[in-house]
């Protein structure tokens, strides 16, 4: 799958990410290289893209947000991706990751209160860790 690709290519399960600093338009012409290649390998192999769930999530300060194609289709921005249960944004900002994290702990600790008598917190503690 990644034979000859200049970007790098993270694969884990069912889930493959392009990534490369672009600097100048070289930068931009090689992402769209290595994708072209990933489409080509794909098609060889009968496997199939999700373009659906293709992204494109820009980083950094100045980033001239360059479009990209897979295949014939263009693949949309986002603003923010989450990956392994962790939203990153294009500004590396996680206030919508805690905010989700502390709403997570709240109904662990609704479900304790509501299931357990005790308002101890030897008993309480130990369910919630």
């Amino acid at each position: 799958m990644d034979s000859g690709t200049e970007c790098t290519l993270s694969k884990f399960a069912n889930d493959a990410k392009l990534c490369r600093a672009v600097n100048k338009l070289e930068g931009k012409d090689v992402i769209q290289r290595d994708q072209d290649r990933l489409e080509r390998w794909a098609c060889v192999t009968f496997m199939k893209f999700n373009k659906a769930k293709c992204k494109n999530l820009h980083l950094g300060h100045g980033n001239p947000k360059h479009k990209y194609k897979l295949g014939r289709d263009w693949i949309e921005s986002s603003a923010e991706k989450e990956d392994f249960g962790v939203f990153v944004d294009d500004k590396f900002n996680i206030t919508h990751y805690r905010a989700l994290e502390a709403q997570k702990a709240d109904c662990i600790l609704g479900c304790i209160k509501r299931s357990v008598a005790s308002r101890l917190r030897e008993v309480i503690l130990p369910l919630y860790l």
